[in-house]
């Protein structure tokens, strides 16, 4: 151990030391866990939903963009804060709440891994299929699969934060960019900071707009990255606030670009993009015909990003969950070889995400799972929320780190949003069984 900041030696490869006195941080360069838990949370899916907003509605939704990269740096600002303020991981937290967090999570982040394993790596394999007709789109995501597991089992933490930093820039670069050759109508996206929604169909829009801004179950695991970088201590807290809101600016750029995309190409071009992951290749046809190959395989390269870096982070960042989880149920504590990167905990929830959900490519997704990973699915964020703001205040965790005023009308605004779109989704998933 480092005698001076009481970290562990080589841990501070990005930041330079904050001062114990409060003083100001020297000038650092961060890439850190707040771009990952960023990166990792804007899917295709993400995407998808974006682009059809702008396509719908123009620039009127700008606003509620702006509203969910605030909540979502409250809530992961709330996981890291109690990590650093309590040296316990937010799954410890949970387990203080009560029994019922327990019987809640365990279900959930097996029936969501089998699931979302399908999804992302189908949705990675979108774009090569379309830029590489080699192989069928099955072939593809069996191939994505295995290239996260690999990189994932056999990488350490620096070396993944270095692959998602880089496909951050590509994915960046390509959509920011994609965002500027578009020119967007300056005087309507400043007329969209003004709240306002759309008559039609605008209020789930929104509330799915603002909720959908970077992430869901991930936004948890952003406690388990601090500690893989070595900040795990109170003295971390500003370097942790930086990092975390930087990259959720950087994610609410990303977003606000694909809402561009959506006003000025798919409107301008008279066009109906759908609803899943395929809209982002009917996308790529229409910047092909409007822009030229090059810029239309150049946004597909930017999809192929986004989604390969769900990909990765989830296998680390929920496996690191999974297994905090596990462990604890195992009556390890939190730290313990087993639980972490490369322990038999972690390595059998890659395990899980990888080859368990290769045979819905062959078998389809059953109805049942699917349903029931929509009822469980759909409720995380309220979860979330409403377990800060118990977490949050009180007597578990040091009076000096506890919410204050603004924070928990923050917190209570996600748990509110979050709870009125796990409803509508609830209600959504359970309609066919009424004839719905």
């Amino acid at each position: 151990m480092s005698a001076d900041n009481n970290v562990p030696t080589g841990a501070v490869n990005h930041a330079d030391r904050i001062d114990d006195d409060g003083g100001k941080p020297a000038k650092w360069k961060i890439v850190g866990p707040g771009l990952v838990v960023a990166a990792t949370g804007v899917g295709a899916a993400d995407m998808v939903a974006t682009l059809v907003a702008g396509s719908q509605f123009g620039y009127q939704l700008f606003w509620a963009v702006i509203v969910g990269v605030i909540l979502k740096i409250v809530l992961v600002e709330g996981a890291g804060r109690y990590t650093l303020a309590t040296g316990k991981t937010i799954f410890e937290g949970w387990r203080t709440l009560g029994r019922w967090t327990t019987w809640y999570f365990g279900p959930y982040i097996i029936i969501w891994g089998f699931v979302y394993g399908a999804t992302a790596m189908s949705s990675a394999a979108l774009p090569l299929a379309a830029l590489f007709p080699v192989f069928p789109l099955w072939v593809w995501a069996i191939l994505m699969g295995l290239a996260g597991f690999a990189m994932v089992w056999f990488g350490k933490y620096a070396t993944f934060e270095k692959i998602t930093a880089a496909l951050v820039g590509i994915m960046f670069v390509t959509v920011v960019g994609l965002a500027v050759i578009a020119v967007p109508n300056i005087p309507e996206m400043l007329a969209g900071l003004i709240p306002s929604i759309p008559a039609e169909g605008g209020l789930l829009s929104t509330l799915a707009l603002a909720g959908g801004v970077g992430g869901t179950i991930t936004l948890a695991a952003y406690g388990y990255w601090l500690r893989e970088k070595g900040w795990y201590t109170p003295k971390w807290m500003r370097v942790m606030r930086i990092d975390n809101s930087v990259a959720y600016i950087m994610t609410g750029v990303f977003v606000l670009a694909m809402l561009i995309v959506g006003a000025e190409v798919v409107r301008s071009a008279g066009v109906s993009i759908s609803g899943g992951d395929e809209g982002l290749l009917e996308l790529a046809g229409v910047l092909n015909e409007r822009y030229g190959d090059v810029v239309g395989t150049g946004f597909l390269v930017g999809f192929w990003a986004a989604s390969f870096s769900s990909i990765i982070g989830v296998w680390n960042g929920v496996s690191l969950m999974f297994a905090d989880f596990w462990g604890h149920m195992r009556k390890k504590e939190s730290g313990h070889p087993d639980t972490r990167v490369g322990g038999k905990y972690f390595k059998f929830y890659v395990l899980w995400l990888t080859f368990p959900p290769m045979l819905l490519f062959i078998l389809g997704k059953p109805i049942g799972l699917i349903l029931a990973y929509g009822v469980l699915g759909s409720l995380f964020m309220p979860f979330l929320a409403l377990t800060l703001l118990g977490l949050l205040n009180g007597k578990r965790v040091p009076k000096e780190w506890a919410n204050k005023l603004h924070t928990n009308i923050a917190l209570g605004i996600c748990a509110l949003l979050f709870g009125i779109l796990g409803v509508q989704q609830l209600v959504k998933a359970i309609a066919p069984i009424f004839g719905g």
